[in-house]
């Protein structure tokens, strides 16, 4: 048993009769009343993410977890083809469990969180960033520049971001995973 000051982000904890990943949380000590630490929980059965309130001191059950490196091979649907890179075994896992499908290119390296219980998969992290070239984009437009003007931009994934008006096909760019936003242009 962990408790509340255990608490960080990615950590995996039974709550709810689900399994659920910390992706957010704010330790708060107000000047009347306990402190309390204020969490984004993200279900790893469901992809649903729910706010909670933990009371300070408050007990949670930790889930033990192993990590594992897969590279991204393929989808069919909404379902998402794995591979170990150690031992090439493959596993699929369903789009409501990833957190942006849409910023993974095939041959991807991800790291898969796997609870050590019964060896099921939880949940699939990114790099910090990716690499990613343009498909699509408007031209930008000369003397459009009032400040920090951006147009959107179709990567070639499928996913839409957000980007500087200087940014033309062709580009490639690197996407912050966790926001899904712009980051910089990379130069070959």
């Amino acid at each position: 048993m962990a408790s509340t000051s255990d608490i960080r982000n990615g950590l995996c904890i039974r709550y709810n009769h689900d399994i659920f990943k910390i992706i957010e949380f704010l330790h708060v000590k107000p000047g009347k009343g306990p402190a309390f630490v204020r969490t984004k929980l993200k279900s790893v059965t469901t992809g649903k993410v729910v706010d909670n309130t933990f009371s300070a001191g408050h007990k949670i059950e930790e889930v033990r977890v192993e990590t594992h490196k897969f590279q991204y091979l393929y989808n069919d649907g909404d379902t998402y083809h794995f591979m170990n890179t150690s031992d090439y075994s493959q596993i699929q896992l369903q789009k409501a469990v990833l957190d942006s499908p849409d910023l993974m290119k095939e041959g991807e390296v991800v790291t898969v969180l796997i609870n050590t219980e019964d060896d099921s998969p939880l949940s699939v992290d990114l790099p910090a960033s990716v690499i990613l070239e343009v498909t699509h984009t408007e031209p930008g437009v000369k003397g459009n520049t009032a400040t920090n003007a951006t147009k959107p931009a179709t990567v070639e994934t499928g996913a839409s971001v957000n980007v500087p008006l200087f940014i033309n096909e062709g580009d490639k760019i690197k996407i912050e995973t966790d926001k899904g936003t712009y980051k910089e242009r990379v130069k070959d």
